[in-house]
Protein backbone atom coordinates (compact mmCIF):
# COMPACT_ATOMS: atom_id res chain seq x y z
CA UNK A 1 0.00 0.00 0.00
CA UNK A 2 1.43 3.34 -0.95
CA UNK A 3 0.14 6.70 0.52
CA UNK A 4 1.68 9.95 -1.10
CA UNK A 5 1.44 12.41 1.84
CA UNK A 6 2.95 16.16 1.91
CA UNK A 7 2.82 17.64 5.73
CA UNK A 8 2.96 20.76 6.59
CA UNK A 9 4.01 20.07 10.40
CA UNK A 10 3.07 23.23 12.07
CA UNK A 11 4.13 22.81 15.84
CA UNK A 12 3.62 24.94 18.75
CA UNK A 13 3.42 25.34 22.66
CA UNK A 14 0.27 24.95 24.04
CA UNK A 15 0.06 27.11 27.49
CA UNK A 16 -2.64 27.72 29.30
CA UNK A 17 -3.49 28.86 33.52
CA UNK A 18 -7.26 27.54 33.55
CA UNK A 19 -6.18 24.73 35.85
CA UNK A 20 -4.52 25.24 39.28
CA UNK A 21 -1.86 23.22 39.58
CA UNK A 22 1.34 22.53 40.76
CA UNK A 23 4.46 21.60 39.01
CA UNK A 24 7.98 19.59 40.45
CA UNK A 25 10.84 19.32 37.92
CA UNK A 26 14.04 17.63 38.45
CA UNK A 27 16.65 19.45 40.70
CA UNK A 28 20.82 18.65 39.39
CA UNK A 29 22.04 15.57 38.62
CA UNK A 30 24.38 14.73 41.78
CA UNK A 31 21.62 14.17 44.21
CA UNK A 32 22.63 11.02 45.63
CA UNK A 33 20.07 7.29 44.91
CA UNK A 34 19.32 6.03 47.53
CA UNK A 35 16.54 3.46 47.37
CA UNK A 36 16.69 -0.03 46.66
CA UNK A 37 14.89 0.10 42.65
CA UNK A 38 16.64 2.94 41.80
CA UNK A 39 18.57 1.36 38.45
CA UNK A 40 18.36 3.97 36.07
CA UNK A 41 16.39 2.74 32.98
CA UNK A 42 18.73 3.80 29.89
CA UNK A 43 16.63 4.97 26.95
CA UNK A 44 17.24 3.21 23.47
CA UNK A 45 19.45 3.93 21.02
CA UNK A 46 18.67 4.11 17.28
CA UNK A 47 21.40 2.54 15.13
CA UNK A 48 22.02 3.87 11.51
CA UNK A 49 19.98 2.76 8.88
CA UNK A 50 20.40 3.76 5.03
CA UNK A 51 16.83 3.73 3.46
CA UNK A 52 15.04 6.05 1.55
CA UNK A 53 11.98 7.72 4.43
CA UNK A 54 12.14 11.17 2.72
CA UNK A 55 8.30 10.73 2.14
CA UNK A 56 7.45 9.47 5.84
CA UNK A 57 6.32 6.32 4.73
CA UNK A 58 7.33 3.29 6.47
CA UNK A 59 9.25 0.94 4.36
CA UNK A 60 9.59 -3.32 5.26
CA UNK A 61 12.94 -4.85 4.96
CA UNK A 62 11.78 -8.48 5.25
CA UNK A 63 14.15 -10.20 6.95
CA UNK A 64 16.68 -7.28 7.66
CA UNK A 65 15.48 -5.48 11.75
CA UNK A 66 14.00 -2.16 11.14
CA UNK A 67 15.80 1.06 11.81
CA UNK A 68 14.64 1.24 15.81
CA UNK A 69 14.87 -2.50 16.67
CA UNK A 70 17.35 -2.91 19.28
CA UNK A 71 20.23 -5.43 18.15
CA UNK A 72 19.81 -7.71 21.36
CA UNK A 73 17.94 -7.55 24.43
CA UNK A 74 19.91 -8.12 27.63
CA UNK A 75 17.49 -9.81 30.27
CA UNK A 76 17.10 -9.25 33.66
CA UNK A 77 17.48 -12.63 35.97
CA UNK A 78 14.30 -12.80 38.50
CA UNK A 79 10.57 -12.59 39.10
CA UNK A 80 8.18 -11.79 36.12
CA UNK A 81 11.06 -11.28 33.52
CA UNK A 82 9.95 -11.88 29.81
CA UNK A 83 6.45 -11.11 31.06
CA UNK A 84 6.27 -13.86 32.89
CA UNK A 85 3.56 -13.51 36.06
CA UNK A 86 4.65 -14.18 39.66
CA UNK A 87 2.44 -16.52 42.07
CA UNK A 88 3.01 -16.24 45.50
CA UNK A 89 2.95 -18.82 47.55
CA UNK A 90 3.56 -17.75 51.40
CA UNK A 91 0.16 -17.51 53.13
CA UNK A 92 1.38 -14.07 54.83
CA UNK A 93 2.77 -13.02 51.08
CA UNK A 94 -1.17 -14.32 49.72
CA UNK A 95 -2.75 -12.78 52.70
CA UNK A 96 -1.22 -9.25 52.14
CA UNK A 97 -1.26 -9.75 48.19
CA UNK A 98 -5.31 -10.08 48.60
CA UNK A 99 -5.18 -6.52 50.65
CA UNK A 100 -3.57 -5.13 47.80
CA UNK A 101 -6.06 -5.99 45.62
CA UNK A 102 -9.15 -4.71 47.33
CA UNK A 103 -6.67 -1.45 48.02
CA UNK A 104 -5.31 -0.95 44.42
CA UNK A 105 -7.24 -3.28 42.14
CA UNK A 106 -4.15 -5.51 41.25
CA UNK A 107 -1.33 -7.47 43.20
CA UNK A 108 1.01 -5.06 44.17
CA UNK A 109 2.64 -7.96 46.21
CA UNK A 110 3.33 -9.62 43.43
CA UNK A 111 4.60 -6.53 41.63
CA UNK A 112 6.56 -5.62 44.39
CA UNK A 113 8.97 -8.84 43.74
CA UNK A 114 9.48 -7.73 39.51
CA UNK A 115 11.93 -5.60 38.40
CA UNK A 116 11.03 -1.93 37.79
CA UNK A 117 12.96 -2.86 34.52
CA UNK A 118 11.54 -6.03 33.37
CA UNK A 119 11.71 -6.91 30.09
CA UNK A 120 8.32 -7.97 29.42
CA UNK A 121 6.73 -10.36 26.64
CA UNK A 122 7.41 -9.24 22.85
CA UNK A 123 3.23 -9.05 21.64
CA UNK A 124 3.73 -7.85 18.89
CA UNK A 125 3.69 -10.22 15.10
CA UNK A 126 6.94 -10.74 14.05
CA UNK A 127 6.31 -9.06 11.25
CA UNK A 128 6.56 -5.79 12.81
CA UNK A 129 10.46 -5.90 13.40
CA UNK A 130 10.97 -5.36 10.08
CA UNK A 131 9.48 -2.14 9.50
CA UNK A 132 11.68 1.07 9.53
CA UNK A 133 10.36 4.45 10.59
CA UNK A 134 11.33 7.97 9.86
CA UNK A 135 14.55 9.13 11.48
CA UNK A 136 13.99 11.15 15.01
CA UNK A 137 14.91 14.74 12.85
CA UNK A 138 11.29 13.60 10.83
CA UNK A 139 9.40 12.52 13.48
CA UNK A 140 7.57 14.73 16.12
CA UNK A 141 8.27 14.38 19.45
CA UNK A 142 6.24 12.71 22.34
CA UNK A 143 4.89 13.84 25.72
CA UNK A 144 3.89 10.84 28.13
CA UNK A 145 0.79 11.30 30.28
CA UNK A 146 0.03 9.33 33.65
CA UNK A 147 -2.66 10.22 35.09
CA UNK A 148 -3.51 9.01 38.74
CA UNK A 149 -4.94 8.67 42.12
CA UNK A 150 -3.86 6.48 44.90
CA UNK A 151 -1.97 4.46 42.46
CA UNK A 152 0.05 1.41 43.97
CA UNK A 153 4.15 2.17 43.96
CA UNK A 154 5.78 -0.68 41.99
CA UNK A 155 3.38 -0.79 39.14
CA UNK A 156 3.21 3.74 38.26
CA UNK A 157 6.93 3.76 38.87
CA UNK A 158 7.46 0.50 36.60
CA UNK A 159 5.32 2.21 33.93
CA UNK A 160 7.49 5.07 33.68
CA UNK A 161 10.47 3.26 33.79
CA UNK A 162 8.97 0.68 30.85
CA UNK A 163 8.00 3.95 28.69
CA UNK A 164 11.64 5.48 29.36
CA UNK A 165 13.46 2.08 28.62
CA UNK A 166 11.64 1.43 25.41
CA UNK A 167 11.62 4.86 23.83
CA UNK A 168 14.20 6.89 22.03
CA UNK A 169 15.40 9.49 24.04
CA UNK A 170 15.30 12.00 21.26
CA UNK A 171 11.48 11.21 20.42
CA UNK A 172 10.27 11.45 24.14
CA UNK A 173 10.18 15.19 25.23
CA UNK A 174 8.99 14.40 29.23
CA UNK A 175 6.39 12.28 30.92
CA UNK A 176 3.80 14.53 33.03
CA UNK A 177 2.81 12.40 36.31
CA UNK A 178 -0.73 13.71 36.85
CA UNK A 179 -1.41 13.40 40.81
CA UNK A 180 -5.35 13.82 40.97
CA UNK A 181 -4.79 15.14 44.59
CA UNK A 182 -3.76 11.67 45.83
CA UNK A 183 -3.81 10.86 49.96
CA UNK A 184 -1.74 8.30 49.97
CA UNK A 185 2.40 9.35 50.96
CA UNK A 186 4.19 7.38 48.60
CA UNK A 187 2.38 9.42 46.21
CA UNK A 188 2.52 12.85 47.20
CA UNK A 189 6.40 12.65 49.26
CA UNK A 190 7.74 9.91 47.68
CA UNK A 191 7.06 10.10 43.64
CA UNK A 192 8.44 13.92 43.57
CA UNK A 193 11.71 12.74 45.51
CA UNK A 194 12.03 9.70 43.23
CA UNK A 195 11.65 11.10 39.94
CA UNK A 196 14.52 13.68 40.56
CA UNK A 197 16.97 11.24 39.39
CA UNK A 198 15.69 12.22 35.40
CA UNK A 199 17.00 15.65 35.60
CA UNK A 200 14.11 17.18 34.21
CA UNK A 201 12.58 14.88 32.13
CA UNK A 202 9.69 12.98 34.02
CA UNK A 203 7.56 15.74 36.07
CA UNK A 204 5.29 15.74 38.83
CA UNK A 205 1.81 17.60 38.38
CA UNK A 206 -0.59 17.77 41.16
CA UNK A 207 -3.82 19.20 40.82
CA UNK A 208 -5.62 21.29 43.59
CA UNK A 209 -8.47 18.98 44.10
CA UNK A 210 -10.55 15.74 42.37
CA UNK A 211 -10.74 16.70 38.73
CA UNK A 212 -11.10 13.16 37.28
CA UNK A 213 -9.44 10.87 35.40
CA UNK A 214 -10.81 12.63 32.41
CA UNK A 215 -9.61 16.35 33.18
CA UNK A 216 -6.46 15.46 34.50
CA UNK A 217 -5.73 14.34 30.89
CA UNK A 218 -6.64 17.75 30.16
CA UNK A 219 -4.31 19.17 33.19
CA UNK A 220 -1.44 16.99 31.83
CA UNK A 221 -1.48 17.60 27.83
CA UNK A 222 -1.49 21.57 28.84
CA UNK A 223 1.35 20.75 30.73
CA UNK A 224 3.23 18.53 27.81
CA UNK A 225 6.04 20.20 25.61
CA UNK A 226 6.13 16.97 23.28
CA UNK A 227 4.15 17.80 19.87
CA UNK A 228 2.04 14.32 20.78
CA UNK A 229 0.19 13.75 24.04
CA UNK A 230 0.15 10.41 24.41
CA UNK A 231 -1.90 8.76 27.03
CA UNK A 232 -1.06 6.06 28.86
CA UNK A 233 -2.51 4.71 32.31
CA UNK A 234 -0.62 4.51 35.34
CA UNK A 235 -0.18 0.86 35.39
CA UNK A 236 1.41 -0.13 31.74
CA UNK A 237 4.19 -1.42 30.32
CA UNK A 238 5.22 -0.75 26.88
CA UNK A 239 6.22 -3.49 24.51
CA UNK A 240 10.06 -2.91 22.49
CA UNK A 241 9.54 -0.49 19.48
CA UNK A 242 6.19 1.35 20.67
CA UNK A 243 6.79 5.01 20.06
CA UNK A 244 7.79 5.68 16.38
CA UNK A 245 4.91 3.59 14.78
CA UNK A 246 2.42 5.96 16.95
CA UNK A 247 4.11 9.05 15.43
CA UNK A 248 5.14 8.05 12.34
CA UNK A 249 1.12 8.07 11.68
CA UNK A 250 0.92 11.62 12.95
CA UNK A 251 3.99 12.73 11.19
CA UNK A 252 1.62 11.30 8.15
CA UNK A 253 -1.06 13.43 8.92
CA UNK A 254 -1.45 15.72 11.86
CA UNK A 255 -4.90 15.09 12.62
CA UNK A 256 -4.38 11.72 13.09
CA UNK A 257 -5.71 9.72 17.01
CA UNK A 258 -3.28 7.08 16.89
CA UNK A 259 -3.93 3.87 19.43
CA UNK A 260 -1.78 1.18 20.31
CA UNK A 261 -2.55 -1.89 20.41
CA UNK A 262 -3.50 -2.99 24.35
CA UNK A 263 -2.47 -5.99 25.94
CA UNK A 264 -3.77 -7.33 29.42
CA UNK A 265 -1.81 -7.76 31.84
CA UNK A 266 -3.33 -10.07 34.90
CA UNK A 267 -4.54 -7.95 37.85
CA UNK A 268 -3.25 -11.03 40.16
CA UNK A 269 0.37 -12.42 39.02
CA UNK A 270 1.34 -9.48 36.35
CA UNK A 271 1.20 -12.03 33.58
CA UNK A 272 1.70 -10.26 30.52
CA UNK A 273 -0.46 -12.01 27.63
CA UNK A 274 -1.24 -11.17 24.03
CA UNK A 275 -5.34 -9.92 23.56
CA UNK A 276 -5.28 -10.99 19.97
CA UNK A 277 -4.41 -14.58 18.75
CA UNK A 278 -4.04 -16.45 14.83
CA UNK A 279 -3.54 -12.69 13.16
CA UNK A 280 -6.87 -11.31 13.66
CA UNK A 281 -7.44 -7.53 13.62
CA UNK A 282 -10.10 -6.25 15.23
CA UNK A 283 -11.47 -2.65 16.08
CA UNK A 284 -13.69 -0.37 17.99
CA UNK A 285 -17.15 0.00 17.84
CA UNK A 286 -19.89 0.41 20.43
CA UNK A 287 -23.59 -0.66 21.06
CA UNK A 288 -26.48 2.07 21.60
CA UNK A 289 -26.03 2.23 25.33
CA UNK A 290 -22.48 3.22 24.87
CA UNK A 291 -20.84 -0.27 25.76
CA UNK A 292 -17.38 -0.63 24.23
CA UNK A 293 -17.06 -3.31 21.76
CA UNK A 294 -14.89 -4.81 19.45
CA UNK A 295 -15.10 -6.69 16.15
CA UNK A 296 -12.93 -7.87 13.70
CA UNK A 297 -11.86 -5.31 10.17
CA UNK A 298 -14.61 -5.53 7.69
CA UNK A 299 -13.20 -7.04 4.23
CA UNK A 300 -13.16 -3.27 2.96
CA UNK A 301 -10.12 -2.15 5.12
CA UNK A 302 -8.72 -5.62 5.03
CA UNK A 303 -8.08 -5.24 1.43
CA UNK A 304 -6.43 -1.86 1.78
CA UNK A 305 -3.89 -3.29 3.48
CA UNK A 306 -0.47 -4.61 1.74
CA UNK A 307 0.86 -5.86 5.11
CA UNK A 308 -1.04 -7.15 8.06
CA UNK A 309 1.14 -5.42 9.81
CA UNK A 310 0.19 -2.22 8.79
CA UNK A 311 -2.04 0.48 10.58
CA UNK A 312 -5.77 0.47 9.95
CA UNK A 313 -8.75 3.05 10.31
CA UNK A 314 -11.67 2.49 13.07
CA UNK A 315 -14.70 4.20 14.34
CA UNK A 316 -13.41 4.58 18.11
CA UNK A 317 -11.07 2.93 20.44
CA UNK A 318 -11.08 1.65 24.19
CA UNK A 319 -10.24 5.28 25.87
CA UNK A 320 -7.48 4.93 28.17
CA UNK A 321 -4.15 4.70 25.68
CA UNK A 322 -3.66 6.67 22.67
CA UNK A 323 -1.67 9.69 20.89
CA UNK A 324 -2.73 12.75 19.18
CA UNK A 325 -0.70 15.84 18.34
CA UNK A 326 -1.07 18.47 21.21
CA UNK A 327 -2.61 21.78 18.82
CA UNK A 328 -5.13 19.23 16.99
CA UNK A 329 -6.49 18.13 20.58
CA UNK A 330 -6.94 21.71 21.62
CA UNK A 331 -8.37 22.84 18.26
CA UNK A 332 -10.90 19.84 19.09
CA UNK A 333 -11.58 21.64 22.40
CA UNK A 334 -9.82 19.16 24.28
CA UNK A 335 -11.89 16.93 26.31
CA UNK A 336 -15.31 18.51 26.82
CA UNK A 337 -14.88 20.19 30.23
CA UNK A 338 -18.12 18.65 31.04
CA UNK A 339 -17.22 15.12 30.50
CA UNK A 340 -16.18 14.23 34.16
CA UNK A 341 -14.32 11.51 36.18
CA UNK A 342 -14.58 9.06 33.48
CA UNK A 343 -16.31 7.25 31.22
CA UNK A 344 -18.07 8.59 27.78
CA UNK A 345 -14.44 10.61 26.82
CA UNK A 346 -13.39 7.90 24.00
CA UNK A 347 -16.95 8.77 22.31
CA UNK A 348 -16.64 11.98 22.22
CA UNK A 349 -13.14 12.57 20.77
CA UNK A 350 -13.37 10.21 18.60
CA UNK A 351 -16.98 11.37 16.77
CA UNK A 352 -15.08 14.43 16.89
CA UNK A 353 -11.69 13.05 15.68
CA UNK A 354 -13.63 11.85 12.54
CA UNK A 355 -16.64 14.35 11.81
CA UNK A 356 -14.08 17.12 12.35
CA UNK A 357 -11.85 16.24 9.52
CA UNK A 358 -9.50 13.83 11.16
CA UNK A 359 -9.19 9.91 11.51
CA UNK A 360 -8.25 7.02 13.94
CA UNK A 361 -6.22 4.30 13.74
CA UNK A 362 -5.35 1.45 15.30
CA UNK A 363 -1.02 0.87 14.79
CA UNK A 364 -1.10 -3.25 14.94
CA UNK A 365 2.94 -2.55 15.58
CA UNK A 366 2.52 -0.44 18.93
CA UNK A 367 1.55 -2.29 21.69
CA UNK A 368 1.38 -1.58 25.56
CA UNK A 369 0.72 -3.88 28.13
CA UNK A 370 -1.96 -2.75 30.32
CA UNK A 371 -3.35 -3.82 34.07
CA UNK A 372 -7.23 -4.72 33.76
CA UNK A 373 -8.40 -4.17 37.62
CA UNK A 374 -9.78 -7.13 39.43
CA UNK A 375 -12.34 -6.98 42.81
CA UNK A 376 -11.09 -3.63 44.01
CA UNK A 377 -13.12 -2.46 46.79
CA UNK A 378 -11.87 0.75 47.59
CA UNK A 379 -13.82 2.90 45.81
CA UNK A 380 -12.25 5.67 43.42
CA UNK A 381 -15.15 7.99 43.12
CA UNK A 382 -14.81 11.51 44.06
CA UNK A 383 -16.50 12.38 47.18
CA UNK A 384 -19.92 14.43 46.69
CA UNK A 385 -19.53 13.59 42.76
CA UNK A 386 -22.22 12.79 40.61
CA UNK A 387 -22.79 9.11 40.94
CA UNK A 388 -24.17 9.27 37.79
CA UNK A 389 -21.73 11.39 36.29
CA UNK A 390 -20.60 8.40 33.80
CA UNK A 391 -24.06 8.32 32.38
CA UNK A 392 -24.17 12.19 32.29
CA UNK A 393 -20.89 12.00 30.07
CA UNK A 394 -22.84 9.85 27.54
CA UNK A 395 -26.02 11.91 27.38
CA UNK A 396 -23.81 15.08 26.38
CA UNK A 397 -21.55 13.02 24.05
CA UNK A 398 -25.18 11.79 22.40
CA UNK A 399 -26.56 15.85 22.61
CA UNK A 400 -23.77 17.37 21.08
CA UNK A 401 -22.66 14.78 18.07
CA UNK A 402 -25.23 11.98 16.99
CA UNK A 403 -27.67 14.40 15.85
CA UNK A 404 -31.15 12.86 15.23
CA UNK A 405 -29.63 9.16 16.28
CA UNK A 406 -29.57 10.56 20.21
CA UNK A 407 -33.01 9.15 19.63
CA UNK A 408 -31.69 5.52 19.50
CA UNK A 409 -29.01 5.95 22.93
CA UNK A 410 -32.20 6.69 24.38
CA UNK A 411 -34.11 3.61 23.29
CA UNK A 412 -30.93 1.58 24.66
CA UNK A 413 -31.36 4.21 27.79
CA UNK A 414 -34.99 5.96 28.37
CA UNK A 415 -33.90 6.34 31.91
CA UNK A 416 -31.16 8.95 30.92
CA UNK A 417 -33.62 11.02 28.94
CA UNK A 418 -34.32 13.51 32.39
CA UNK A 419 -30.59 13.77 33.27
CA UNK A 420 -29.27 17.42 33.86
CA UNK A 421 -26.65 17.67 31.32
CA UNK A 422 -25.51 21.21 31.63
CA UNK A 423 -25.27 23.96 28.77
CA UNK A 424 -24.22 22.34 25.32
CA UNK A 425 -24.08 25.76 23.49
CA UNK A 426 -20.26 25.87 23.63
CA UNK A 427 -19.66 22.52 22.05
CA UNK A 428 -21.98 22.67 19.31
CA UNK A 429 -20.64 26.26 18.28
CA UNK A 430 -17.32 24.38 18.32
CA UNK A 431 -18.53 21.79 16.42
CA UNK A 432 -20.38 24.38 13.69
CA UNK A 433 -16.99 26.74 13.93
CA UNK A 434 -15.02 23.34 12.72
CA UNK A 435 -17.20 22.71 9.74
CA UNK A 436 -17.99 19.41 10.71
CA UNK A 437 -19.79 16.61 9.55
CA UNK A 438 -22.77 14.77 10.46
CA UNK A 439 -23.35 11.96 12.26
CA UNK A 440 -24.73 10.08 9.48
CA UNK A 441 -21.96 10.70 7.53
CA UNK A 442 -19.91 9.18 9.95
CA UNK A 443 -22.13 5.52 10.15
CA UNK A 444 -21.90 5.65 6.73
CA UNK A 445 -18.73 6.04 5.50
CA UNK A 446 -16.70 4.72 8.73
CA UNK A 447 -19.11 2.58 11.46
CA UNK A 448 -20.70 0.86 8.35
CA UNK A 449 -20.56 -2.19 9.90
CA UNK A 450 -23.09 -0.96 12.99
CA UNK A 451 -26.26 -1.97 11.04
CA UNK A 452 -25.77 -5.35 10.98
CA UNK A 453 -23.53 -6.13 13.99
CA UNK A 454 -25.78 -3.27 16.32
CA UNK A 455 -28.32 -2.26 14.27
CA UNK A 456 -31.01 0.95 15.34
CA UNK A 457 -32.51 -0.17 18.62
CA UNK A 458 -36.66 0.16 17.74
CA UNK A 459 -38.97 2.11 19.96
CA UNK A 460 -40.07 0.82 23.38
CA UNK A 461 -43.62 -0.17 23.95
CA UNK A 462 -43.04 -0.16 26.93
CA UNK A 463 -40.26 0.17 30.00
CA UNK A 464 -39.37 0.78 33.81
CA UNK A 465 -40.12 -1.07 36.69
CA UNK A 466 -42.12 -4.06 36.36
CA UNK A 467 -44.77 -3.93 39.43
CA UNK A 468 -46.67 -7.21 40.02
CA UNK A 469 -50.55 -6.48 41.05
CA UNK A 470 -51.37 -9.10 43.31
CA UNK A 471 -48.09 -8.94 44.95
CA UNK A 472 -47.53 -4.92 45.33
CA UNK A 473 -44.20 -4.64 46.57
CA UNK A 474 -42.53 -6.83 44.36
CA UNK A 475 -40.75 -5.90 41.14
CA UNK A 476 -39.11 -8.25 38.13
CA UNK A 477 -35.24 -8.11 39.38
CA UNK A 478 -31.88 -9.67 37.46
CA UNK A 479 -30.17 -9.67 40.55
CA UNK A 480 -27.40 -8.24 39.07
CA UNK A 481 -26.79 -11.77 37.56
CA UNK A 482 -24.65 -12.41 34.54
CA UNK A 483 -25.66 -13.92 30.74
CA UNK A 484 -27.62 -17.26 31.24
CA UNK A 485 -29.15 -16.82 34.51
CA UNK A 486 -33.22 -16.19 35.82
CA UNK A 487 -34.69 -13.50 36.54
CA UNK A 488 -36.89 -13.56 39.41
CA UNK A 489 -38.47 -11.27 41.99
CA UNK A 490 -37.97 -8.59 44.73
CA UNK A 491 -39.01 -5.74 46.59
CA UNK A 492 -39.39 -2.85 44.64
CA UNK A 493 -36.47 -0.30 45.01
CA UNK A 494 -37.86 2.78 42.19
CA UNK A 495 -34.01 3.10 42.02
CA UNK A 496 -33.62 1.24 38.13
CA UNK A 497 -30.73 -0.41 37.95
CA UNK A 498 -31.49 -4.12 38.25
CA UNK A 499 -35.01 -3.24 38.24
CA UNK A 500 -35.11 -1.39 34.30
CA UNK A 501 -36.77 -3.56 31.67
CA UNK A 502 -37.38 -2.42 28.29
CA UNK A 503 -40.11 -4.57 25.68
CA UNK A 504 -39.56 -2.96 22.21
CA UNK A 505 -42.04 -2.90 19.35
CA UNK A 506 -40.88 -6.01 18.15
CA UNK A 507 -40.75 -8.38 20.96
CA UNK A 508 -37.72 -7.59 22.17
CA UNK A 509 -37.45 -7.88 26.31
CA UNK A 510 -34.38 -6.76 27.65
CA UNK A 511 -32.79 -5.32 30.13
CA UNK A 512 -28.96 -3.78 29.37
CA UNK A 513 -27.36 -5.28 26.87
CA UNK A 514 -29.35 -8.84 27.77
CA UNK A 515 -32.41 -10.22 26.05
CA UNK A 516 -34.89 -11.92 27.97
CA UNK A 517 -36.15 -15.45 26.71
CA UNK A 518 -38.52 -18.44 27.76
CA UNK A 519 -36.46 -21.38 28.86
CA UNK A 520 -39.06 -23.95 30.19
CA UNK A 521 -41.20 -22.04 32.49
CA UNK A 522 -38.62 -20.26 33.18
CA UNK A 523 -36.89 -16.65 31.91
CA UNK A 524 -33.42 -16.50 31.38
CA UNK A 525 -30.95 -13.78 29.81
CA UNK A 526 -28.76 -14.30 27.22
CA UNK A 527 -26.53 -12.17 24.78
CA UNK A 528 -28.84 -10.40 22.02
CA UNK A 529 -26.23 -10.73 19.52
CA UNK A 530 -26.72 -14.32 18.24
CA UNK A 531 -23.89 -15.15 15.25
CA UNK A 532 -22.35 -11.97 14.80
CA UNK A 533 -25.59 -9.90 15.16
CA UNK A 534 -27.88 -8.15 17.07
CA UNK A 535 -31.52 -8.86 16.15
CA UNK A 536 -33.41 -7.04 17.93
CA UNK A 537 -36.75 -8.84 17.31
CA UNK A 538 -38.45 -11.09 20.14
CA UNK A 539 -40.86 -13.20 21.43
CA UNK A 540 -43.09 -10.86 23.54
CA UNK A 541 -45.96 -8.66 23.75
CA UNK A 542 -47.65 -6.87 26.16
CA UNK A 543 -51.18 -6.34 26.37
CA UNK A 544 -52.14 -2.84 27.66
CA UNK A 545 -55.60 -3.84 28.75
CA UNK A 546 -54.94 -7.40 30.40
CA UNK A 547 -51.45 -5.97 31.82
CA UNK A 548 -50.19 -9.56 30.88
CA UNK A 549 -46.83 -10.08 28.77
CA UNK A 550 -47.14 -13.36 26.94
CA UNK A 551 -44.59 -15.38 25.00
CA UNK A 552 -45.37 -16.43 21.46
CA UNK A 553 -42.45 -18.84 21.72
CA UNK A 554 -44.38 -21.15 24.61
CA UNK A 555 -47.57 -19.47 24.33
CA UNK A 556 -47.80 -18.45 28.21
CA UNK A 557 -47.73 -15.68 30.29
CA UNK A 558 -45.42 -14.11 32.97
CA UNK A 559 -46.37 -14.63 36.54
CA UNK A 560 -45.07 -14.13 40.02
CA UNK A 561 -45.63 -15.04 43.33
CA UNK A 562 -43.45 -13.83 46.29
CA UNK A 563 -40.62 -15.59 45.77
CA UNK A 564 -39.86 -16.26 42.05
CA UNK A 565 -40.82 -15.20 38.19
CA UNK A 566 -41.79 -17.86 35.84
CA UNK A 567 -43.97 -18.80 32.74
CA UNK A 568 -47.51 -20.02 33.35
CA UNK A 569 -50.74 -20.35 31.36
CA UNK A 570 -52.36 -17.31 30.37
CA UNK A 571 -55.33 -16.78 32.84
CA UNK A 572 -56.94 -12.89 31.64
CA UNK A 573 -58.19 -12.89 35.41
CA UNK A 574 -55.04 -13.56 36.78
CA UNK A 575 -53.62 -10.65 38.80
CA UNK A 576 -50.09 -12.59 39.32
CA UNK A 577 -50.04 -12.27 36.02
CA UNK A 578 -50.46 -8.37 35.58
CA UNK A 579 -47.94 -6.02 34.95
CA UNK A 580 -47.72 -2.39 35.95
CA UNK A 581 -44.77 -0.07 33.94
CA UNK A 582 -43.46 2.51 35.86
CA UNK A 583 -41.11 4.76 34.07
CA UNK A 584 -38.18 5.47 36.26
CA UNK A 585 -35.55 8.06 35.40
CA UNK A 586 -32.51 8.87 36.80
Amino acid sequence: MIYILFVLYSLHLFNSDNHEITTTTSPPSHIKKKEAENKEPKQVDIPNVKIDLSNLQPVMTKGVLGNYEPKKIEKIPGPGEGGEGVILTDAKEKELGDKSVAEYGFNEVASDKISLDRHTRDTRPDECKYWNYPSVEKLPTASVILVFYDEGWSTLVRTIHSVINTSPKELLKDIICVDDYSDDKHITERLPEYIKRWNGLVKYVRTKQRVGLVQARVVGARAAAGDVVVVLDAHCECVTNWLPPLLTRIALNRKTLAVPIVDGIQWDTLQHNSVYFGGSLNRGIWEWGFLYKETEIPKRERDKLQYPTEPYKSPTHAGGLLAIEKNWFFELGGYDPDIKIWGGEQYELSFKVWMCGGQLEWVTCSHVGHIYRGPRTRSMHPRGANLYQSHVNHMRVAEIWMDEYKKYYLNRQPSHAHLDIGDTTEYKALRQRLNCSSFKWFLDNVAYEMPDKYPLPPDNLVWGEMRNVEHSQTCADTYGKSFGNEIGVSGCHGQGGNQLFRLNVEGEWSTDERCLVANGDSIVSRYCVSSGQWIPKGEWTYDNQTRQIRSSKVSKCVEADSKRLFLNTCQNNSTAQKWIWKETYL
